[in-house]
C-alpha cells in the first residue's frame, strides 16, 4: 500500500514538473471547498493574534458585515458562507483567506469616504475569493514543495494538514496584477449589481495611493515596502485606470454613495494605535494599560508593533523595545545567561531605572561592510516581566549621539493612575464646512504630530489644489 502510495506521488510530481498546465486540476484534485474551508478557519486565529483582534465595537461589526453579505448575494456563490471581520488595526489593508473569510482593518474605515468606497474594498476581496485566488496560492505553495504532497500521499495525510506549515504566509503575499485584475472586474460586478457607485473603486484606488506614499515618506522607505495594503495588492497606475473604464461599462442609475450614512456610521472611530497596544504620541511611545512610557530622540520613527515597538533614527541608528519573560532574579543574570548567552558581553553594569532594577551591556557583531554597536537594556519590570531596550547604532556615529540615542532606556518611567486615566486615543471626528474655511487652516487641527495638511486632504480625498465645499462635512483626527 505505502509503495502505490509512493509510485502515485512521484507520478504527480512527474506531470507537475513536466506540464505546468495539469498545475490547475492537480490544485483542484488537492483543495477542495472544504479543506479551503478548513484553511480558513484554522488561520483565522493566527490572523486575530497578529492584527490585534477584533475590532471593539459591534455596531461597526454589523455594520460592515451587512455590507459583506449584502455584496455576496450578488456573487457567482451567494450561498456561500462568508465571514467579514474589522480587525483592530491602524494599518490600512484588506485581505480575504480561502474559505470565505474577509478582513477589513480600521485604517481602511477611516480612509473610506462613503458607503461605496467601503463596498468597493469588500467587493474586491469577495472576489479573490470567488475566484480561489488565495486558495490557488495556497494550492501553489502545496505543489511548490513537492516534498510536502509526497509525503502526504506516503502516510495517507491530506495535503491540507501541510498547509499549517506554509500558512497565513502564502496567503498575505502581494497578489498578481492578473489576480488583481480579475478581482477588480468582479468586485465592479458586484457593486453595480448591488446598486453601488462603481467609481467608488477607483477612488479608493486613489486614495490609496496618495496615504501610502505619504507614509512611505514619512518612514523614509519605499512605497513597496511598506505593512499596508499595497503590501498585499500590487500598485499599478493601470489597476486605477482600467477600475475607471469598467465603472464606465457598467453605469449604474441613481448609484448608492453613501456618505452621511457612513460618516454617522465611523464617528468615534479610533485612529491610530489602540491604549491597549500603546500610543505614539510624537516622539513618546505611551502605553495607559501597562502604565509605561519611553521618549525617542528627536529625528526619530516610532513603529508600533504587535509584539515589540521599533524605532528609527535619521543616521541609520534604531532600537526595538519588547517585553520578555521573567527567568532570573538579577538582571545582570538575566543578561548573562538568557538573552545574551553565549555572547561576549562589554561594560556590563548594573543601574536602576525608575526605581527598577536593571543592567546593560554592549556586544559587536558585525553586519555587511560596516561595524555597529549593539546596546543591551534590560529592566525588571515586576516579578514576572522584564522590558528590554535594544539599541543598534552605526560605529561611525559620534559618542555623543550614541549618548543621546541610549538615553531613551533611561526616559523610561511608570504611568501614575491618573496619568493613564488621561492617556487616550485619538478619534475620526467632523467638522462642517463654513464660509472663510480653507483646509490650510481647518488641518491645524488634526491631532497629529506632523504632515498635517497632507494628512486631512488624504484622509478627505481631496487633491493638493482641490477646494472645500461649504456645507460639506470633512473628518478630523481629534483627541
Amino acid at each position: 500500500m505505502r509503495l502505490s502510495r509512493l509510485i502515485v506521488a512521484t507520478l504527480i510530481a512527474w506531470l507537475v514538473l513536466a506540464n505546468g498546465a495539469c498545475a490547475k486540476e492537480l490544485f483542484d484534485l488537492f483543495m477542495s471547498p472544504s479543506d479551503e474551508a478548513r484553511i480558513g478557519e484554522e488561520e483565522h486565529p493566527k490572523i486575530l493574534e497578529e492584527f490585534g483582534g477584533v475590532y471593539p465595537d459591534p455596531a461597526i461589526g454589523v455594520y460592515v458585515n451587512s455590507i459583506g453579505q449584502f455584496l455576496v448575494q450578488t456573487s457567482e456563490t451567494p450561498n456561500s458562507r462568508f465571514t467579514f471581520t474589522v480587525l483592530n488595526s491602524p494599518v490600512v489593508n484588506a485581505f480575504a483567506l480561502p474559505g470565505g473569510y474577509v478582513y477589513v482593518t480600521r485604517g481602511i474605515l477611516a480612509l473610506a469616504g462613503n458607503e461605496a468606497e467601503l463596498a468597493g474594498v469588500i467587493a474586491h476581496e469577495i472576489g479573490h475569493v470567488t475566484a480561489r485566488h488565495s486558495a490557488n496560492r495556497v494550492g501553489n505553495s502545496v505543489l511548490a514543495n513537492l516534498g510536502l504532497a509526497v509525503l502526504g500521499v506516503v502516510t495517507g495525510n491530506s495535503v491540507v494538514n501541510k498547509v499549517g506549515q506554509i500558512g497565513a504566509v502564502a496567503v498575505l503575499q502581494a497578489h498578481s496584477r492578473d489576480d488583481e485584475f480579475e478581482s477588480d472586474r468582479l468586485g465592479v460586478r458586484y457593486l453595480t449589481r448591488a446598486g453601488f457607485s462603481p467609481q467608488a473603486m477607483s477612488s479608493f484606488l486613489r486614495k490609496l495611493e496618495a496615504h501610502s506614499n505619504l507614509e512611505a515618506r514619512i518612514s523614509g522607505v519605499s512605497p513597496d515596502d511598506g505593512l499596508d495594503f499595497f503590501a498585499t495588492h500590487p500598485r499599478t497606475a493601470q489597476r486605477v485606470a482600467r477600475a475607471i473604464e469598467l465603472a464606465q461599462e457598467r453605469a449604474v442609475t441613481d448609484p448608492i454613495v453613501g456618505r452621511n450614512i457612513y460618516l454617522k456610521k465611523i464617528d468615534g472611530l479610533i485612529f491610530g494605535d489602540d491604549p491597549n497596544q500603546g500610543l505614539v504620541k510624537g516622539r513618546r511611545f505611551v502605553h495607559p494599560v501597562l502604565r509605561f512610557e519611553f521618549v525617542v530622540p528627536e529625528g526619530f520613527t516610532i513603529l508600533n508593533g504587535q509584539r515589540s515597538v521599533v524605532a528609527k533614527g535619521r543616521d541609520g541608528e534604531a532600537l526595538r523595545f519588547d517585553f520578555a519573560n521573567r527567568t532570573q532574579r538579577s538582571m545582570e543574570n538575566y543578561l548573562r545567561n538568557d538573552w545574551a548567552q553565549g555572547q561576549a558581553l562589554f561594560r556590563l553594569e548594573t543601574l536602576s531605572i525608575d526605581g527598577m532594577p536593571a543592567a546593560t551591556a554592549t556586544i559587536h557583531p558585525r553586519v555587511g561592510q560596516g561595524d555597529v554597536e549593539l546596546r543591551l537594556v534590560v529592566i525588571g519590570f515586576n516579578s514576572e516581566s522584564v522590558c528590554r531596550f535594544l539599541f543598534a547604532t552605526p560605529s561611525r556615529i559620534s559618542k555623543q549621539r550614541r549618548r543621546t540615542v541610549e538615553h531613551t532606556a533611561l526616559t523610561f518611567r511608570r504611568l501614575s493612575e491618573a496619568e493613564a486615566r488621561t492617556t487616550r486615543p485619538l478619534r475620526i471626528g467632523f467638522h462642517r464646512v463654513a464660509i472663510g474655511d480653507t483646509a490650510e487652516n481647518i488641518a491645524q487641527r488634526m491631532a497629529v504630530p506632523d504632515f498635517k495638511l497632507e494628512r486631512f486632504r488624504i484622509l478627505n480625498g481631496l487633491g493638493p489644489d482641490q477646494s472645500l465645499v461649504v456645507g460639506r462635512l470633512v473628518k478630523l483626527v481629534l483627541e
